[in-house]
């Protein structure tokens, strides 16, 4: 009876090692998946604001082209994307050109718009026995969408 006793609460306590040591392990990669998963979600709800976006705000801003219409666009993207805590939207505008180095303009009512997410994980540092999870500094994601300005919504 004493020798089962014994053989059972040996193997309760090696339960409990490897639950010791195998639970950092899950959650480090419960966490990279989850944040995997919010960044997927991110980048599909950035691509559909971006293209509605720069559609509605980009080919005819209020006001001058240039620095209006970009800002216009990024804040609708902003809006449509949301997650302020962990995304950033930036937008640039350029001409379109052909050549090495652009030295030959498409035309110059074309517009690209470069749309580029920056998604920050979360937790940034977690430590745990065994485990220390470092998230990257940022994962990023760009979106490029070519308008002529004159012609509404059309996209090249």
């Amino acid at each position: 009876m004493r020798a089962a006793a014994r053989a059972l609460r040996s193997r309760d306590a090696q339960m409990t090692v490897e639950l010791a040591v195998v639970a950092p392990v899950v959650i480090a990669v419960a966490l990279v998946i989850l944040n995997l998963m919010g960044f997927v979600e991110a980048c599909a709800a950035f691509d559909q604001a971006a293209r509605d976006a720069v559609l509605t705000q980009g080919v005819s801003p209020a006001g001058e082209q240039g620095a209006a219409a970009v800002d216009e666009v990024r804040a609708a993207i902003a809006d449509l994307v949301g997650r302020e805590d962990r995304c950033e939207v930036e937008v640039r505008s350029e001409g379109v050109s052909w050549g090495d180095g652009g030295t030959f303009a498409v035309s110059p009512l074309l517009t690209r718009y470069v749309c580029t997410l920056t998604y920050r994980p979360w937790p940034r540092l977690l430590r745990l026995p065994g485990v220390t999870y470092e998230a990257p500094l940022a994962l990023t994601h760009e979106c490029e969408l070519v308008v002529d300005r004159h012609r509404p919504g059309v996209v090249i």
